[in-house]
């Protein structure tokens, strides 16, 4: 681990996870812009070391850094024995992920394995590690960043989007868990957003589409949600009572689903 500075901050440390660039590196910069001193996680030391600098420089925040691969596991549990023992952290980010574009009949099952690997298994090992430091101390902010695509599940790669539906199910129930408990949790969606995610997902020319929103609007918006208390914020959204309807109709369902007996469609026909 490396420090650039050592200041101190009654809003503690928030710990950002594939912080070395796009929308990670955003959330640092806006994160010590509102008085919070950082734990900056990413693969690339060198880009970690390049932001912490700058965010010093400009904010005088405390930055610091720890290069982690969080598909490796000694990496990963670094992290969360992080999370457990380091009462400073106040704010886990659950940013880092990776996407595809590529069909099922054409897409490695090796890379879609690595992608749950970090899509969802670091995601929820950092989240157990974080949860229980926090409500232990009555206080703490999770915000995972799951995608649009985890309800418009067709748009882009299958296991990319069920990734991010985990991402979103697992924020309610969190949400549930933790509410009463001085825990916030937040759920961001965003939809295509220009950054290095769409070189690695394979599809470039997303980044210069006229619907695509630049990182830096995408995470002021979630911040603007998490100062209004949303649970869940869709950034590009305009018309916000459509996910209320939408989240209050799935509710709805949930009791209707208790009968011990099967629907009459599913009733065999007589011969």
């Amino acid at each position: 681990m490396t420090a650039s500075t050592h200041a101190a901050s009654a809003k503690g440390f928030a710990l950002v996870t594939g912080a070395s660039a796009g929308i990670g590196a955003i959330y640092a910069d806006r994160l010590a812009r509102r008085g919070f001193n950082l734990i900056l996680v990413a693969r690339n030391q060198s880009r970690l070391d390049t932001l912490a600098k700058r965010i010093t420089q400009e904010t005088g925040r405390a930055v610091e850094t720890v290069a982690a691969d969080l598909n490796d596991k000694a990496a990963l549990a670094k992290i969360e024995t992080l999370l457990r023992e380091d009462a400073r952290i106040t704010m886990l980010v659950n940013n880092a992920g990776v996407g595809s574009v590529a069909s099922v009949l054409d897409g490695n099952v090796d890379a879609m394995e690595s992608m749950i690997d970090l899509n969802i298994t670091a995601l929820t090992r950092l989240t157990y590690a974080a949860a229980p430091a926090f409500v232990a101390r009555g206080s703490g902010t999770i915000i995972n960043i799951s995608s649009v695509v985890g309800i418009a599940v067709e748009l882009l790669n299958g296991v990319y989007s069920a990734s991010k539906s985990y991402v979103l199910s697992f924020g309610h129930a969190l949400q549930r868990d933790l509410a009463d408990k001085g825990v916030r949790v937040q759920t961001v969606l965003p939809a295509a957003t220009a950054t290095e995610f769409w070189d690695v997902a394979g599809y470039a020319k997303q980044k210069e589409a006229a619907s695509t929103m630049t990182a830096a609007d995408l995470v002021d918006a979630a911040l603007a949600g998490l100062d209004q208390g949303e649970r869940v914020t869709i950034p590009t959204l305009h018309d916000g009572e459509q996910w209320t309807k939408w989240e209050a109709d799935r509710r709805a369902l949930t009791p209707r689903f208790a009968n011990a007996k099967a629907a009459p469609r599913y009733v065999p026909s007589a011969e």
